[in-house]
């Protein structure tokens, strides 16, 4: 797989690397990018990836629980099932090519139904990059893990554990920092596991009855911006590594009241207002604004719900030129010779000990998102597309 594989190599200065589910974790946790989730009575699913329906698809999930109702239950997961053994007899006959497998997991309801699937689809899991857990506890999640640790290990198989942090114990602020530390007991147990740690802002948000609108962001929601900041507090620290992925934007089209949050000048300074004007028509500036709020938090990855949604997010984190000289410089100077360094472009100071994590985490993202060249940025990324500005 690799990041706008379809976006000429002009746009970059570094082009994105390709990958598959095998690379080493820490890189591979960088590169989920977009995660669209559909439900597993999705209709086809081993057929869209084989012929390639969505070109910019890198992720997805396969949803068995809130997307699926109680009374599907028993017919999507069998469905699932049938899903899974068709993905791997085209992966097996070379219909799928290793390098064309997407990152899919399953998004299991409870440790009874990952105990069931595990079993059933033995080896044939190797088209899986591994399970997503929902409300996700200590206790139960100390489960989850030890049964993945032995479905890996009776198979052979390369698979991970993603966790989605969305129970009351997380969120009540009584009981936050104790659930949050023993989930991060928990996490660095099975630490070579965990791929990503996400964020189940939607079921936070149902606990108190709110919803965002199209036009604001879940960090306008005070209590889940609260919730959020101590979940980045706790597991997001230097010493664990882990990263934290940002919750799921479900607007695809809606009535706005706000005003757009998606300035003119990257736009007019192109001619490119056409293009703007389809990011508002279609209400992606609410999301534009969420992902670069999430990157200004330490928080990296997206769970989406329509493949719209995937170009705007990468191109979101394509890594700019100056980004990318400013990382570069502090890396290649922390040698102990020097303490702060001017800027490439001479409008900031890059300190190399409090910058250094940062410009790691840069370099990685480069590796996977590309870099764009000295002249180019997302506005101009988001008009390569052909079928733009029928982004529906």
């Amino acid at each position: 797989m690799q990041h706008l594989a379809m976006v000429p190599q002009s746009f970059f200065y570094q082009k994105p690397q390709a990958f598959t589910k095998w690379e080493a974790p820490d890189l591979l946790a960088y590169a989920l990018g977009a995660t669209l989730y559909m439900p597993a009575s999705m209709p086809n699913i081993a057929q869209m990836v084989k012929t390639k329906k969505y070109p910019e698809l890198i992720s997805f999930v396969i949803d068995l629980e809130d997307a699926v109702g109680d009374s599907e239950l028993e017919s999507c997961e069998m469905k699932l099932i049938a899903e899974v053994v068709e993905l791997y007899m085209l992966y097996k006959n070379g219909e799928i090519a290793p390098q064309d497998l997407p990152l899919i997991f399953v998004r299991v309801r409870s440790v009874e139904q990952l105990q069931r699937l595990t079993e059933v689809l033995g080896e044939r899991q190797e088209v899986l990059t591994g399970y997503v857990f929902p409300k996700f506890t200590a206790a139960q999640g100390a489960i989850y893990f030890e049964l993945l640790e032995q479905t890996i290990q009776a198979h052979q198989l390369t698979l991970y554990g993603m966790p989605i942090l969305e129970s009351r114990e997380v969120l009540y602020k009584e009981s936050r920092m104790e659930a949050l530390f023993a989930i991060k007991k928990v996490l660095n147990h099975y630490r070579n596991r965990v791929l990503n740690v996400r964020i189940g802002a939607t079921d936070f948000c149902g606990i108190y009855g709110i919803r965002r609108r199209v036009d604001s962001t879940i960090y306008d929601i005070s209590v889940i911006r609260d919730c959020i900041a101590d979940i980045v507090n706790v597991l997001g620290r230097e010493e664990d590594g882990f990263i934290i992925s940002g919750p799921v934007w479900e607007y695809f089209s809606n009535a706005r009241v706000l005003k757009p949050a998606l300035r003119i000048t990257p736009f007019s300074e192109k001619g490119i207002l056409d293009a703007r004007q389809a990011l508002l028509d279609d209400c992606l500036d609410g999301l534009m604004k969420e992902v670069l709020m999430d990157r200004q938090n330490g928080i990296l990855g997206k769970t989406v719900i329509h493949p719209s949604h995937i170009r705007v997010v990468h191109a979101l984190y394509v890594i700019s030129y100056e980004e990318y000289l400013d990382a570069l410089s502090i890396i290649e100077n922390s040698n102990g010779q020097k303490g702060v360094v001017k800027s490439h472009h001479a409008n900031k100071m890059n300190e190399m000990k409090p910058h250094l994590r940062w410009a790691q985490r840069i370099m990685r993202q480069a590796k996977l998102y590309g870099v764009y060249h000295e002249e180019v940025d997302f506005a101009s990324l988001l008009t390569s597309f052909n079928e733009y500005p029928n982004i529906r």
